[in-house]
């Protein structure tokens, strides 16, 4: 334990705390050892992480909860599993030759804050393959990962906006059922008015 909370940067009373609160799963029992891995120090960092961006205690309780009882991400956050996006699971050890040199503390807060990533048990869940595959190839282009999660954050608002946009025109003169039948026709406009704001970009760079 004493390992643990140096490794950890707290107290060994904090991480007792923690412990009570069950914000970190107990350890493996050797009789009267306890043993505590990776697996538990990279949630005392990420605890730290999420304490540094303002979330409570109280929330991170209710998510180190949902997480090691296998709630998955959608859940997590009341979003209900995703209609098209394939979740991914991977180890720590994939997770980080994804971003290799990226997987930070911080990262994985704002990670778990936009609902991309989740854990259940050992594994680490992200929400989209599609967001997954994209973000890394980024990362490999050069762009830091902390970057492209904060540009994701931007890149939901105005999803949701224009979710917004189309759930209102659709349910002015449609039915409620409609709203799944129709989303093909919504996401057929977005990428045409994006792919044309791309080449405007493009040439106004040139």
């Amino acid at each position: 334990m004493e390992e643990l909370a140096r490794l950890a940067g707290i107290t060994v009373r904090t991480l007792r705390f923690y412990r009570e609160r069950k914000l970190i799963p107990p350890p493996r029992r050797e009789g009267r050892i306890a043993w505590y891995d990776d697996h538990h120090l990279a949630r005392l960092r990420t605890i730290s992480a999420l304490l540094e961006r303002g979330h409570t205690l109280s929330g991170i309780a209710e998510l180190a909860e949902a997480f090691d009882h296998g709630r998955d991400v959608g859940d997590l956050l009341g979003l209900g599993a995703p209609t098209e996006e394939t979740p991914v699971r991977l180890t720590p050890e994939e997770l980080a030759d994804h971003f290799a040199g990226e997987v930070t503390a911080e990262n994985l807060a704002a990670a778990m804050d936009l609902g991309y990533l989740g854990t259940d048990g050992d594994e680490i869940v992200h929400i989209s393959r599609r967001l997954l595959d994209v973000s890394a190839a980024l990362v490999r282009e050069g762009i830091p990962l902390a970057e492209v999660l904060a540009a994701g954050k931007r890149v939901r608002e105005h999803a949701d906006a224009l979710a917004e946009l189309f759930t209102d025109l659709v349910l002015r003169h449609a039915l409620e059922g409609d709203l799944q039948r129709l989303r093909p026709l919504a996401k057929s406009v977005v990428e045409a008015e994006l792919s044309m704001a791309l080449d405007r970009r493009v040439r106004k760079q040139a």
